[in-house]
């Protein structure tokens, strides 16, 4: 029987998370009346998208190898990250190709932060599990 690292175990619990976007994206009564999600944003087609190739591309990192979920965790951290700072800093990101083609960006910092903020924290912490605790021995095994 293959024996699969925490890392790799880490990265189904990612794939958990972003399975249950995709599924709550679904459920109408978390959608105020004008159809956003918490009353803060929009999940489109193409968001729900990115969320499922995310939780597709974490969960067969994780049952491949240890290698390839620190690629998974370094390369998808670091953009998810980057994303959460662009939508932080101008109320737009770039992974759903927003900075390109959406006219109104979400204004006000206090709103950018709870948009932006599963972006920020799971791709921060993706992309130091990728870069830096991969090495410790705490997720070598």
């Amino acid at each position: 029987m293959k024996k699969y690292s925490r890392l790799q175990k880490l990265a189904w619990f990612y794939s958990f998370l972003f399975f249950g976007v995709v599924a709550m994206n679904a459920l109408p009564f978390i959608h105020d009346e004008n159809g956003l999600m918490f009353g803060l944003f929009k999940l489109d087609p193409i968001d729900d998208g990115l969320h499922l190739a995310s939780a597709l591309w974490a969960l067969s990192a994780g049952l491949y190898s240890r290698g390839a979920t620190i690629f998974y965790f370094k390369w998808y951290g670091l953009a998810y990250c980057l994303d959460g700072v662009m939508g932080l800093l101008i109320g737009k990101g770039y992974l759903d190709l927003g900075v390109f083609f959406q006219e109104v960006a979400v204004s006000g910092w206090l709103t950018r932060l709870e948009v932006n903020i599963p972006h920020l924290i799971l791709g921060g912490s993706a992309a130091l599990l990728g870069f830096y605790f991969s090495r410790t021995k705490m997720f070598r095994a």
